[in-house]
């Protein structure tokens, strides 16, 4: 019946999220015990990378593959990308972490979530950092469902060519976890990176608005890749922060409420994106926003702005985390320029 192929795809996409997020939330958790706390940053920025690069090398090779696209092509790329996650994953899992049965022994003391997290959120604004990392999950995610979409029915764009679309996006993220985990494990704020990640979200989404009007496939890659960017810069600075402002014994505990705020928040963009899109696109079709707004991209802009508004209320709920500068801690750079700025005084 035709209503099999639509439930298996569903229940793919369930797996695969619910998988990847799990996966995620314990990597981290197991990596930053593992990693002395000085380096836990470019920890995260390196497991981070190491996703994003996996888009990048399959996005590109589907894209070639793919081209010319046929059904039988993509029906083959997907069961040869079945088979090889299926094969990495148990090699990465394989002998990953030795048994601790005193870790697991059933007469040891473990707290109850209610009474963990009543702890963990005595550690600072832990409600405002989250619904931050929700807010700006969620902007950035709307586009997850429409950024291909938009290549093709509005750009023209040829199924190879926006799936290269996602290698543009991965190879946006890489560079800003790169630059995150650089400017973080130098001392700076991490609540200010995520709102730098912010700030050039919403020039990104606007470039990508503008490649309608513009019917330019370039515009459209450049905003692609600075969403990538934006959005790196957001998660890194995000889930630093939560890894810094946790009690070593809690980390997992904040990662976990960091994950489950940002897969709780990138379901629920993607499905509001979708319902947004094809409702504000049949209005527009139908003639409701007048004759200039008659085309098939009105949707797609109308998501771009509201990713926009939502990044920009993302900024303001960042802004009271940010650590001031005078309670910024004081550097070996700042007391060799204080060194060196006392000595031309006294010369002077």
């Amino acid at each position: 019946p035709e209503w099999v192929g639509p439930v298996a795809a569903g229940i793919a996409f369930i797996l695969v999220g619910g998988g990847m997020h799990t996966v995620q939330t314990a990597g981290l958790a197991l990596a930053t015990d593992l990693a002395p706390r000085e380096v836990q940053a470019k920890v995260v920025a390196l497991l981070s990378v190491m996703l994003l690069l996996g888009m990048v090398v399959s996005a590109i090779g589907f894209g070639f593959f793919l081209s010319p696209f046929s059904q039988i092509k993509l029906i083959q790329a997907i069961q040869f990308a079945a088979v090889i996650t299926f094969l990495l994953n148990m090699v990465a899992m394989w002998k990953q972490e030795v048994r601790n049965p005193e870790a697991t022994t059933a007469d040891r003391y473990r707290p109850g979530f209610q009474e963990a997290w009543a702890d963990l959120r005595r550690q600072g604004q832990w409600g405002r950092r989250l619904a931050a990392t929700f807010l700006g999950t969620f902007a950035f995610s709307m586009q997850d469902v429409l950024l291909e979409p938009y290549g093709g029915q509005v750009l023209g764009l040829e199924v190879s060519a926006t799936t290269l679309l996602t290698a543009a996006l991965a190879f946006g993220g890489v560079a800003g976890f790169v630059l995150a985990a650089r400017v973080i494990g130098r001392g700076a704020d991490a609540h200010r990176v995520a709102g730098m990640g912010a700030m050039v979200g919403t020039l990104a989404f606007a470039i990508v608005a503008l490649a309608a009007p513009a019917e330019s496939g370039f515009v459209f890659a450049c905003g692609t890749l600075l969403i990538g960017f934006g959005a790196g810069l957001f998660a890194h600075g995000t889930l630093t922060a939560c890894m810094q402002v946790a009690p070593p014994a809690q980390i997992g505990l904040a990662l976990g409420a960091w994950g489950a705020a940002q897969s709780t928040a990138a379901g629920l963009a993607v499905l509001t994106a979708g319902i947004l899109r094809d409702a504000l696109s049949g209005l527009a079709s139908n003639g409701a926003f007048g004759p200039v707004l008659a085309g098939p991209a009105t949707g797609y802009v109308a998501v771009y702005l509201l990713e926009i508004v939502l990044l920009f209320v993302t900024i303001v709920a960042v802004g009271p985390l940010v650590r001031r500068v005078r309670d910024a801690p004081v550097t070996h750079e700042d007391l060799g320029l204080a060194a060196r700025h006392a000595r031309q005084m006294s010369g002077s």
